[in-house]
């Protein structure tokens, strides 16, 4: 089952097309990277996808109705959760206060106060950060900021976790143990991810969408995209 697709989606800034006319399809249960060179419009297209910002046409498909209408918090509460580039956390609550705020706003809004504290605590075991939910979450090292941003995502019961650029700055290690995270939560949810990191996305992606300039370069399974040729002449230094 396809969960979400977009058509003609599209969106210029001061005359630059930085999303322009994707179409794009993921199904139900897919671990899938969108890698590309800077500019080449992913964060934007992911974003139009999340209703943080609107496209100037198209449409957007997600679980059977379009939202391309819906406002981001309604986007969230249908299933969408997306962690940012740059960490996006209240550094004076504790680790787990930033948790349950996001709890209190899981899927479709329905909960008690109990359910969102099971959902609270549950995240943060996921992660690994139960014996630091106490902590003030601007006191933790980065890697774990990292991780509580994930912990917050995964709050909200998602259909689909879209990820900007989630290893960008954590040790090998970090990273190490981030892969085996992604799939582990690809069990019960949907990843899109946009990923620098060519040997994060050969390990954990089920496919892989490149985009260049706004477009839909090229499609396909890690070994497709790694011998495709207008791939390694646009992006991956061939």
């Amino acid at each position: 089952m396809t969960l979400l697709s977009t058509r003609n989606l599209s969106r210029s800034f001061g005359g630059v097309r930085a999303v322009d006319g994707v179409d794009f399809d993921l199904p139900a249960g897919e671990i899938r990277a969108i890698i590309g060179p800077n500019g080449a419009g992913k964060t934007t297209f992911v974003t139009l996808v999340c209703g943080r910002i609107a496209p100037d046409r198209g449409e957007i498909s997600f679980d059977g109705r379009e939202i391309g209408s819906l406002p981001a918090f309604r986007r969230v509460q249908l299933g969408i959760a997306y962690t940012f580039q740059i960490t996006s956390i209240f550094k004076n609550l504790t680790a787990f206060e930033n948790v349950a705020l996001a709890a209190q706003n899981g899927a479709k809004g329905v909960g008690n106060a109990n359910s969102a504290s099971a959902r609270t605590a549950a995240a943060l075991h996921r992660v690994g950060l139960s014996e630091r939910s106490s902590a003030k979450a601007g006191e933790l090292p980065y890697g774990h900021q990292r991780l509580l941003e994930l912990a917050m995502a995964l709050a909200l019961s998602p259909k689909l976790l879209i990820l900007d650029e989630p290893t960008q700055g954590l040790s090998d290690s970090e990273i190490a143990d981030f892969c085996s995270l992604i799939k582990a939560i690809s069990v019960d949810a949907t990843v899109l991810l946009i990923e620098h990191n060519m040997a994060v996305v050969m390990e954990v992606a089920d496919r892989i969408t490149v985009m260049n300039q706004g477009r839909i370069l090229s499609e396909g399974a890690p070994a497709e995209i790694i011998a495709d040729a207008s791939v390694q002449q646009a992006y991956l230094g061939a």
